[in-house]
């Protein structure tokens, strides 16, 4: 299948709009750096669209906008849909953690005159990408009283940032002679955060001024780091990439990239026959575990309260709406590397510029934790973003047996609804900082908007 470079197809209105959505797109990115400051941006967006939180809503008719947050960290959208919601609903799904350093519950130490904080990372990384890299601390602290203090540090110009440090290259030969994942360990991804001695402290002197300053600045004790989520992300805004501006380089973009487009697909909405639900999610670099992971109940519990406002909840009616539903599980796909064509398949990979990416499955070797979408579900996308205009691609994964990797489809496909694979191609996955294309961004928000309005 031969399709146009995206940039070559559209015209001037076209690219006045690409420009605009990117724009969107990276301030998206800044805003949110990690799950709680996504959905903080997700709900600002949403309630300037119309949505209201469903907890406010006693009853539902078609045409209303409503969501609903859990933890802080994943939530779920609808727009009611004017056919009986046991016909199903058009599901965009996508997570919006990515790949971090999180601070250990016990993290300030000091050695040799260097206060650290201990780090555990955070989904699949190449360690030694970590190393020398300007760092930010996102991040909430909560007190025993229950008052939180909302932690950044690091975005702003004026701001401190952090580091893991790295051996010098002239004493570096036997590091040198390890293997990539033993070249940095993990027990030695401690962000370095001070040097400068508390005068009057005879011990641990850098340490007890990092404690002073966390007192005065931030209100928070040593105690207090227990029950904190601090996590340390790459310090710095999203930017074009290329000098044609062609390309986003940004950290968080696996997934983001697909919650963002989503969220505008859904946001932009008309009025539509089915309803429309967005499934923004937590913890799927981790398997998708824990109460904010798709693997619970949440979701699930939401669709059983929409119900209930709609007129009367049932258990048969729960049952038939999720399993006459379609969903597109929004995730990104491995774009084609030339310097590293080795791992894939030149006629089933994804390149830049080409439009979003279906995966009929993803998994490993042979097929192994993957959903595995049904002919007849791919047809009827296909027939959706033709009949819309809007260019894709379908793809795998790299070579078979090269390695892999999952999605939260195969946990949607459970109640029994058709779920492929779609997304956004991106170079550079599970890096610090991730490559993406504009014009596939666009096309993406193009294809997700007319999958939710016109998906039978």
């Amino acid at each position: 299948m031969e399709n146009k470079n995206l940039w070559l197809t559209y015209k001037a209105e076209d690219l006045e709009k690409l420009e605009t959505l990117n724009e969107n797109y990276k301030a998206f990115l800044d805003a949110g750096k990690t799950e709680r400051e996504c959905i903080t941006e997700i709900v600002r967006q949403a309630e300037a669209a119309g949505y209201k939180n469903m907890d406010t809503v006693d009853t539902l008719h078609p045409g209303d906008k409503v969501y609903e947050v859990w933890m802080g960290k994943s939530i779920v959208m609808f727009q009611i849909g004017t056919e009986p919601l046991e016909n199903g609903m058009n599901i965009l799904g996508a997570h919006i953690d990515s790949p971090r350093l999180d601070l250990k519950q016990n993290p300030l130490y000091e050695d040799s005159g260097f206060a650290y904080f201990d780090t555990h990372y955070y989904g699949g990384i190449k360690k030694y990408q970590w190393v020398t890299v300007p760092l930010g601390i996102h991040g909430v602290v909560v007190r025993k009283d229950g008052t939180k203090e909302i932690i950044s540090i690091g975005d702003k110009e004026e701001d401190p940032v952090f580091a893991v440090t790295d051996l010098l290259i002239h004493l570096s030969s036997g590091q040198m002679e390890k293997n990539a994942a033993k070249v940095v360990e993990g027990e030695n991804l401690d962000i370095l955060i001070g040097n400068r001695p508390l005068e009057g402290e005879e011990k641990d002197q850098a340490a007890a001024k990092i404690l002073e300053i966390l007192k005065e600045t931030y209100h928070i004790e040593k105690e207090d780091l227990m029950s904190a989520e601090l996590e340390v992300v790459p310090a710095g805004k999203a930017r074009d990439c290329g000098l044609d501006r062609s390309m986003i380089m940004a950290y968080g973009q696996d997934d983001r990239i697909c919650a963002y487009t989503s969220l505008a697909a859904m946001l932009d909405a008309g009025e539509l026959t089915r309803t429309a639900c967005c499934i923004l999610v937590d913890k799927e670099e981790i398997g998708s575990v824990g109460a904010t992971g798709m693997r619970s109940r949440f979701f699930e519990n939401a669709v059983a309260e929409l119900y209930e406002k709609l007129g009367g909840y049932s258990e048969l009616k729960l049952r038939r709406a999720l399993a006459h539903s379609t969903m597109i599980s929004s995730d990104v796909s491995a774009a084609y590397d030339p310097m590293y064509g080795e791992v894939y398949n030149r006629n089933s990979s994804c390149y830049f510029g080409k439009g979003p990416v279906f995966c009929k499955h993803t998994g490993s070797k042979g097929k192994s934790g993957s959903n595995d979408a049904n002919a007849e579900y791919i047809a009827k996308i296909r027939k959706v973003f033709d009949d819309n205009n809007v260019q894709f691609q379908m793809a795998e994964l790299g070579k078979v047996d090269a390695g892999g990797g999952g999605t939260i489809a195969y946990i949607l496909a459970m109640y029994g609804m058709e779920v492929i694979d779609g997304g956004v191609a991106i170079l550079c996955m599970h890096a610090p900082w991730e490559i993406s294309s504009k014009a596939d961004v666009y096309e993406a928000y193009r294809g997700y908007a007319a999958f939710l309005k016109d998906m039978k």
